[in-house]
């Protein structure tokens, strides 16, 4: 190679630059993000999960009735959810810079609440059956609502994923955390506050299709990169069976009464909102793509049209 070439390479049709007559990866194009996987992703599931658990332990601690398996599921679910960050964080270690940007970070936010709610949650378990107890259990599910909101907000935050950025989601992130803990519950306690918590479980599951479909759509209207609405899209059959065969299976249990019934329905709705969350988190999480309407001209010439993503930066 002469000097001075070394360094420059050819730009094919597209505006990708190649290397040894290869198509490159380089242009403006979006593509999927490498930073965050299923370990991320883990803190999603098992955090929005842990968080529904604990709204239904404060609904049983209100009724009177013992919640200490819930609370111990919830301390469960978010331990892990936590545990996943903190070994998808590059240096381990270096995890207590975590609680140092409350002003910018809203992942530092929900650490910040995971702190008073393991307390909550201590106390409601040492002293259930009590008055601290049943105030703590309620505590407890402030602070989980809380901690959930906070995780909306870290998806939402991610301003160079479009299928994370955009506002569809947020809805559909609350709605589906409170779903999976409701399931749950029913399959922990599944003869506590049986009559009350089927047909809002009902509710919460059309609830939480009616958010992924508006998501779905919303997602391809306003210009998401194609090989996201795709992922979302390849979705439609399993949140349809995930939502609705849980449906019919509660409405089965109303004439049949067994139990059996109602730990398979719940199971089926958890696992949908965590396969759902998965893959919105790992393979629809394509970038933005750089905003390269034209190429640059040196001197004279005409610039052409290299490509953008069109995805509405207000969303």
């Amino acid at each position: 190679m002469k000097h001075g070439q070394q360094g420059y390479s050819k730009t094919d049709k597209g505006g990708q630059r190649k290397k040894g007559g290869k198509r490159g990866k380089v242009g403006p194009w979006p593509r999927l993000q490498k930073f965050w996987d299923i370990r991320a992703a883990c803190n999603f599931i098992g955090g929005g999960t842990g968080a529904g658990l604990l709204l239904v332990a404060g609904f049983y601690a209100l009724q009177g009735l013992d919640n200490t398996p819930l609370v111990i599921a919830g301390f469960l679910s978010i331990s892990f959810g936590l545990f996943m960050v903190f070994l998808e964080i590059g240096r381990p270690w270096r995890s207590i810079n975590l609680f140092f940007h409350p002003q910018t970070s809203w992942m530092t936010r929900e650490g910040i609440v995971a702190i008073p709610l393991y307390v909550s949650m201590a106390l409601s378990v040492f002293f259930a059956g009590q008055f601290i107890g049943v105030l703590a259990s309620i505590s407890a599910a402030l602070l989980a609502g809380l901690f959930l909101y906070c995780q909306m907000r870290i998806l939402h935050a991610a301003r160079g994923i479009p299928a994370w950025r955009h506002v569809a989601i947020k809805p559909y992130m609350l709605i589906t955390g409170m779903t999976e803990g409701l399931a749950l519950a029913l399959c922990i306690s599944v003869t506590s506050a049986h009559t009350a918590l089927v047909p809002i479980l009902a509710l919460l599951l059309f609830m939480r299709l009616g958010f992924w479909l508006r998501y779905a759509h919303q997602l391809r209207i306003d210009g998401a990169p194609e090989a996201s609405c795709n992922k979302v899209d390849d979705l439609f059959i399993w949140t349809m069976v995930g939502n609705l065969l849980p449906v019919v299976l509660l409405v089965a249990d109303w004439w049949l009464e067994v139990e059996a019934i109602v730990v398979l329905a719940g199971l089926i709705a958890a696992f949908s909102g965590w396969y759902t969350k998965a893959i919105v988190v790992t393979k629809a999480a394509q970038t933005r793509g750089f905003r390269l309407p034209r190429t640059p001209v040196r001197g004279q010439g005409q610039s052409r049209v290299v490509g953008q993503s069109g995805f509405r930066q207000n969303q």
